[in-house]
């Protein structure tokens, strides 16, 4: 998937008044804005960019198999989007996000360096090869492999440390709701203005003027940005870390599970920390799903509680509140749903890897002068994104309320998506199925690598437009769903579930392709003697089918508020 769905949503956190300095009027507010956009405009232009290269970059400069370039951009992908959910966990519990802003923004400009140097110094790099990726070429020794993903690495925790974080930043900036909204709109105009930049101009200036000077541009929009963030430090609010709401599910699992032989016949509950306790089926006890749990909230005998004239004075680890044991069913009931996601997160990592590949052996020219470079492809789904989105919000969804009454609920919305997505695998297919028909027609052409055939780049938009619309639908959904059904406590991770669908779709996409690759002929190192539209087929037959599991999941799902429930 582009780097669109790799962007988080996350919501404005309430602002710690207490750890602003007293009678500090001068923290905060819009004079922020410049420092923290420009800084996630620097870093978004380079970190995107890079990324949607990478796979190009691993091909022409170090002549990894093709197969294998796609499926080390798709790891690197996956932890892009996997690492900034550490990131979050870290400043929400210990650091605060500044420091871990700063370090993130640091160590990218370390990345940056080895990337430039990689590019720059040929003593880093194997030696050129005429036709990449050919076993006549030389592949690079354990020394320049060793530097290249030395910064592939740096650039993952680095941007761990940022993605997340700088959105919570400015939000935390306001404490109105509106400047907190009108900030989100400002943050998305930013970030999806550095993705478009990032996939055309410093994929243009990488692939098609220099290696070393795309990087290098890369290198001083990082610097920049650090630079820039440094400058307005002494503006922002910093609020201090609040403690980990992750340890709180933790310690509901051991206490239930050390009080896993205890009777719950008459069992009194632990309802909060002023000592109120609750009977079993009196007001306040928990909820009958889930019950084992339950027992981590069931006051016995062997807590180590004493009654005092406060209330109950208790172990964490052997007595939890009610509203706790309730926060983790909350979490474990969404897990259905969310796993629903997976398989669909998985087809899209595949085609983003695959479609690079169609790219390279496909005519790219435009005109007499322009050649689109490969790795720029992808970004066709980023504007099919951005251009359906106000179509729908402005006209589709209030139709569908002026004709069914009510708006389509968050998990509708995802349902489309799934249906959207499984289009565009057809559409993928059929638009290899073409290109396939036409090597072939040519005959002996699929025997030449690196031959290109005689069919216009273009048709990949049809795929990537159809894909780009499909997470209109169903990315937005799943941030609104997860947000609506988490408990307060659990915010932060309610916004980190999508990204991190993301990230676990690119990692199992490598483990599909490495798949396919042993038990089938359809990806051998030159796609145009493979069947990569049986591998678009496959996945079509497999979305369709996961698509039927998430409408059973999707009609088993207990609301936590049933005034936002819309039947499936």
């Amino acid at each position: 998937m582009a780097e669109t769905e790799s962007s988080p949503r996350t919501q404005p956190k309430p602002l710690d008044q207490e750890a602003q300095p007293k009678g500090d009027t001068k923290q905060g507010g819009w004079i922020t804005l410049p420092f923290i956009a420009g800084s996630m405009l620097g870093l978004g232009l380079a970190i995107n960019g890079t990324s949607s290269n990478l796979q190009i970059y691993l091909i022409k400069e170090y002549s990894v198999e093709s197969i294998d370039a796609a499926q080390i951009a798709n790891i690197v992908r996956g932890s892009l989007n996997f690492l900034p959910l550490a990131g979050a966990i870290l400043s929400d519990s210990y650091f605060g996000y500044f420091p871990v802003i700063l370090a993130g923004g640091a160590i990218n400009v370390l990345a940056f360096v080895l990337f430039t140097l990689s590019a720059a110094l040929p003593s880093l790099r194997p030696p050129p090869c005429p036709t990449p990726s050919t076993a006549a070429c030389k592949h690079g020794t354990p020394g320049q492999l060793a530097v290249l993903y030395a910064a592939v690495l740096l650039l993952a925790i680095g941007t761990g440390g940022t993605r997340f974080n700088v959105a919570t930043m400015g939000a935390d900036q306001f404490s109105s709701s509106r400047d907190q909204d009108t900030f989100f709109n400002w943050y998305f105009v930013f970030l999806y203005t550095s993705f478009l930049i990032g996939d055309t101009a410093i994929v243009y200036l990488q692939d098609g003027v220099s290696w070393a000077v795309g990087f290098g541009v890369c290198l001083a929009a990082t610097g920049f940005s650090l630079a820039l963030l440094l400058a307005g430090a002494r503006y922002y609010r910093k609020p201090a870390p609040k403690g980990s709401p992750y340890a709180e599910l933790a310690r509901v699992v051991v206490a239930a599970v050390r009080k896993g032989r205890a009777d719950v016949g008459s069992a009194r509950y632990y309802v909060g920390d002023d000592g109120s306790v609750a009977d079993s089926v009196g007001e306040g006890a928990p909820s009958k799903r889930l019950r084992f749990l339950n027992r981590a909230a069931m006051i016995t005998a062997s807590d180590n509680s004493v009654e005092t004239s406060g209330g109950l004075r208790t172990s964490n680890w052997r007595l939890c509140t009610v509203q706790q044991v309730e926060d983790l069913k909350s979490l474990l009931g969404v897990l259905p749903v969310w796993s629903a996601g997976i398989t669909l997160s998985v087809s899209i990592g595949v085609m983003i890897g695959m479609i690079v590949l169609q790219a390279l052996a496909m005519d790219r020219s435009i005109g007499d002068h322009f050649k689109i470079p490969a790795g720029s492809i992808t970004v066709c789904t980023l504007v099919a994104f951005i251009a359906v989105t106000p179509v729908l919000d402005r006209v589709v969804f209030p139709l569908w309320r002026r004709i069914a009454g009510t708006p389509p609920s968050a998990l509708q919305r995802v349902g489309l998506g799934h249906v959207v997505n499984i289009v565009g695998m057809l559409v993928a297919a059929l638009v290899e199925r073409r290109r396939l028909s036409i090597v072939h027609e040519l005959h002996g052409a699929e025997e030449a690598a690196g031959w290109v055939t005689p069919m216009s780049v273009l048709w990949l938009v049809l795929p990537l437009a159809v894909v780009g619309v499909g997470e209109a639908l169903h990315f937005p959904g799943n941030m609104a769903f997860y947000y609506l059904e988490f408990p307060k406590s659990l915010r932060s991770l309610a916004t980190a579930m999508a990204p991190l669908l993301i990230a676990m779709g690119f990692y199992l996409g490598t483990v599909y392709v490495d798949v396919v690759r042993r038990v089938t002929p359809w990806l051998p190192g030159n796609i145009n003697q493979g069947r990569l539209d049986n591998v678009y087929w496959t996945l079509a037959v497999v979305v369709t089918i996961n698509f039927g599991y998430f409408l059973v999941c999707a009609r088993r799902y207990k609301y936590q508020d049933q005034s936002s429930r819309i039947t499936m």
